[in-house]
């Protein structure tokens, strides 16, 4: 228990102190967005990519709710989530998010069947295991949500959403073109707070153990956990 302790206690909470992202960044993607646009990240998550081959790792679903953009999709420990789209990318710092459009705009109906989808999964766990199985499962994974969601508003067919992977839905969807890409934006990581210089080698000594610890445990996060 020591240990774990002590470990917590080096390694610190990887989303602690964040700052925000440039507000010019969140008004240029908000103002891009609409209901049943799709942002595709790039990120590090060396399992996704081992799959699928490609730098796509994620994706996610927006909403416009009061003339607002909200954002869906499902991640590790949370499942499924609606978030605004500025706390949204912020959690996928750093990773690079390209912008995906409906070719032509969804009709009032399609929209409703897209929102209407994407709610009712909300609270759902996030599994992604049964990808390679292919059976369903009570779990979902990012692409496989966002699949069920375009099928729900007759945008997309698919036999088995579970095999479909964030480069297999971006690549669909604009070979067919049902959608077209848009901007693509860089989300840089969150910088370091100034650090505080001890007085003593020991305390130095310590200070650079954390910091050394800390950032290979974030990396390793994004790696291997997808966070």
């Amino acid at each position: 228990m020591k240990f774990v302790l002590l470990t917590l206690a080096l390694l610190g909470d990887p989303s602690a102190g964040q700052s925000p992202l440039p507000a010019a960044t969140v008004q240029e993607i908000a103002k891009s967005v609409q209901t049943g646009s799709i942002l595709a990240s790039q990120g590090d998550c060396l399992a996704v990519r081992a799959y699928s081959f490609s730098n796509h790792t994620h994706v996610a679903a927006v909403v416009i709710k009061n003339g607002q953009p909200m954002v869906y999709d499902t991640v590790p420990q949370t499942g499924v989530r609606v978030l605004p789209l500025a706390d949204y990318l912020m959690s996928q710092r750093p990773s690079d998010v390209q912008l995906l459009h409906p070719t032509k705009p969804f009709s009032e109906t399609q929209a409703a069947a897209f929102e209407k989808h994407l709610q009712a999964q909300i609270g759902r766990p996030y599994d992604v295991k049964h990808f390679a199985t292919g059976r369903r499962c009570q779990g979902l994974h990012c692409s496989e949500y966002l699949t069920d969601a375009l099928i729900a508003s007759q945008h997309l067919q698919s036999s088995n959403p579970t095999r479909v992977s964030p480069a297999d839905l971006v690549t669909s969807l604009t070979n067919y073109n049902v959608y077209q890409t848009g901007t693509t934006h860089n989300l840089p990581e969150p910088p370091d707070p100034p650090a505080v210089v001890s007085e003593t080698w020991y305390g130095r000594a310590w200070q650079g153990t954390k910091e050394c610890s800390h950032d290979c445990w974030v990396q390793t996060r994004r790696w291997f956990c997808c966070k």
